[in-house]
């Protein structure tokens, strides 16, 4: 998984992100994994403060999917359909996966990718993840 292939793009919304999608060559799946974010049982006072100022914490995945951007409407449609199972998130991260020969990728690749996304949201390797905040922003993590 990936932000998207073509010219850099600036993704500031997760409109730019469907924007972005729509104008790739090859159907795309969009990748979804929504994590929480929370502190270590011996977390220090200063990583305590820190965690409750917003500016630090663990992330750990909650759920995942893959999406066809047509059927995305808008960030608020995802949303709400992530509250339907009662998770309490804080981030999602979204990647692109691109189909080949006009064909969206397979089942198989969609839930491996996804896989491969969750372990990097574990592992904090987020580089090839971008995270948006609960109102659909992008936001810088580090």
């Amino acid at each position: 998984p990936r932000a998207l292939d073509g010219p850099l793009m600036n993704i500031s919304s997760f409109d730019d992100l469907l924007r972005a999608a729509a104008a790739q060559p090859q159907p795309q799946r969009l990748l979804f994994v929504f994590a929480a974010a929370g502190l270590p049982d011996d977390a220090t006072p200063e990583q305590r403060a820190l965690f409750e100022a917003g500016e630090s914490g663990e992330l750990a995945p909650l759920m995942c999917v893959g999406k066809d951007p047509h059927a995305v409407t808008d960030f608020d449609a995802l949303a709400l359909e992530a509250a339907t199972t009662g998770a309490d998130w804080a981030l999602v991260f979204a990647a692109a996966l691109g189909g080949s020969a006009g064909l969206p990728p397979s089942d198989s690749l969609v839930d491996a990718a996804l896989q491969r996304m969750v372990e990097s949201v574990r592992s904090g390797d987020l580089d090839r993840l971008i995270p948006f905040d609960r109102q659909g922003q992008a936001v810088r993590l580090g």
